[in-house]
């Protein structure tokens, strides 16, 4: 086959310049417009007290949360540029991973369709644990990749070494990475004297000894990580058969609106078709696709019997996109099935280009046609109204007897607590009550109120629909409502709260005791 022309390299190679160009125009337009998600915030409190772990994940995005709070003074611009430039060093390696495994036109186009995704969008613009999951899961196929075309080189096995271990510290999928390493030195003839290296051995020990401290941590909070990481594949044992149908279906489905549709289908292809086809694979093949099909047919597998979080496949698409960018282009042909891989190339670049300006019209287009705040016809009306609630808190706050000495009590899902405690311009420490001995968040595992705060006043903010349990009355010497907080959102949707004031903490209030401890997980990724 013949590559594409020149000029349509450059045409794609533009076009990737421009939608970085672009997306620094459309941060600031959407940190004025939006506000951060629930995890974002969530994840910027964890910053706020750095540690070694924490209730659902290791410690890196507290601690890049934690980074960026300093450098940036706590500002939202600040966490949206962080999301920014992981996305955008995390396509750099992607490039250089596939330049060097192909050619430039290869690379090219490669990271122009990983980069015209809503995935990619949504990774560039939202600062959760997935950027430095990508950053380090990228970093570590390309040394991994240097490290088998030149095992005699010790640079590639350390660079190896700390992009396994900080992605260690980033989240718990990238141990799979590792494994699927030894997968492929044992699976493929080609890459099994990669086993008689000592860097292979020494680069997985060492990196696993970065999950050391986690462990450390865990042991002291009985293991709480892991027992909300196993909650995640809990199922429903009286399901119905429909429902399982629902179930199995939507995990295709919602990767295709992630991936676009072409694209997912030819992920897929590619990566089954590889395993079927593995041993007229050539290493470089092998290796491509063992970091992405194995894993993609277990959460195949795993979707006939439980949810799966659309976010749990991203990385394992980044492999497969190299081998997708080279059979578009022409410098690889896949054995199997006879398609005309670059017939596809318009068609493609065509959908991703309509798509992905869909995706940034999407936002302007829900004020022009009267949709913000929808239920359902808006996807970001969870995160509207919170900057309102924040100032009209920290006006409450101002006007407290004593703002000094003052404290936030906000009770239901722990956005309510992490959404007005990051817009609150006075940053007030933040508690969260439950009404059970639930461990459902990690406000339940740092220390409360009547540890730290005896003696000392609160605003107490109730969510809409909740009320006030008798035992918080009697906690302060007096107990009175102040006011209340509306945000109008749209389409009769809105951000409500009643705000108490609390003099004196006298006490704690004891939460509803349950037969047995259990362990929830509030809306929370993997």
């Amino acid at each position: 086959m013949i590559p594409f022309s020149s000029r349509f390299q450059k045409f794609l190679g533009y076009s990737v310049l421009g939608l970085l160009v672009l997306r620094l125009i459309y941060l600031p337009f959407f940190c004025s417009a939006f506000d951060l998600a629930s995890d974002e915030s969530y994840y910027w409190e964890w910053g706020r007290r750095p540690d070694w772990g924490y209730f659902s994940k290791p410690p890196m995005i507290g601690w890049l949360m934690g980074a960026v709070g300093l450098i940036t003074n706590h500002a939202e611009w600040g966490i949206r540029l962080a999301s920014l430039v992981c996305g955008t060093v995390s396509l750099g390696l992607l490039y250089a991973l596939a330049k060097r495994m192909f050619d430039q036109q290869t690379a090219v186009l490669t990271v122009f369709l990983a980069s015209f995704t809503p995935a990619n969008i949504a990774l560039n613009l939202f600062f959760t644990i997935d950027a430095p999951l990508v950053l380090c899961w990228t970093g570590a196929l390309l040394a991994f990749w240097l490290a088998i075309e030149k095992p005699e080189k010790a640079s590639h096995w350390i660079l190896l070494t700390v992009a396994l271990g900080m992605g260690n510290l980033s989240k718990q999928m990238m141990l799979v990475f590792p494994l699927l390493m030894c997968i492929l030195v044992w699976w493929s003839r080609q890459a099994r004297p990669i086993m008689r290296r000592p860097g292979f051995w020494i680069s997985m020990g060492v990196s696993l000894l970065f999950v050391l401290p986690v462990l450390w941590w865990n042991e002291q909070h009985d293991w709480i990580t892991f027992q909300h990481t196993g909650h995640h594949f809990d199922t429903k044992a009286d399901a119905s058969l429909l429902d399982r149908v629902v179930v199995f279906l939507s995990f295709p489905l919602l990767q295709m609106a992630l991936l676009t549709p072409l694209i997912w289908i030819f992920l897929m292809i590619i990566g089954f078709g590889g395993l079927w086809k593995w041993r007229k694979l050539e290493l470089r093949s092998q290796f491509l696709v063992m970091f992405s099909a194995p894993v993609l047919v277990v959460f195949s597998l795993l979707a006939l019997r439980q949810n799966i979080n659309p976010n749990w496949p991203a990385v394992f698409y980044l492999s497969g996109s190299v081998l997708l960018g080279a059979a578009l282009q022409g410098t690889w042909i896949p054995a199997w099935p006879l398609i005309h891989w670059q017939r596809w190339l318009k068609p493609t670049t065509i959908m991703v280009f309509v798509l992905t300006a869909v995706v940034y019209a999407a936002p302007l287009m829900m004020g022009v046609f009267g949709l913000s705040g929808h239920s359902r016809l808006d996807p970001l009306a969870r995160v509207r109204g919170w900057r309102e609630v924040g100032e009209t808190a920290g006006r409450f706050l101002s006007q407290a007897p004593a703002p000094e000495k003052t404290f936030f009590l906000v009770m239901g899902h722990r956005e309510n607590a992490s959404q007005i405690s990051f817009y609150t311009p006075q940053h007030p420490p933040v508690y969260r009550w439950q009404e059970n001995d639930l461990i459902s968040s990690q406000y339940e595992l740092w220390p409360q109120a009547n540890e730290e705060r005896m003696g000392g006043d609160a605003l107490i903010f109730l969510p809409e629909g909740k009320s006030v349990a008798k035992s918080i009355h009697s906690s302060f010497e007096t107990f009175e409502k102040t006011g209340e907080i509306d945000i109008p959102l749209g389409n009769g949707k809105s951000r409500s709260y009643k705000v108490y004031l609390g003099r004196n903490l006298i006490s704690w209030p004891k939460p509803r005791p349950l037969p047995t401890q259990e362990i929830l997980s509030e809306d929370e990724d993997l």
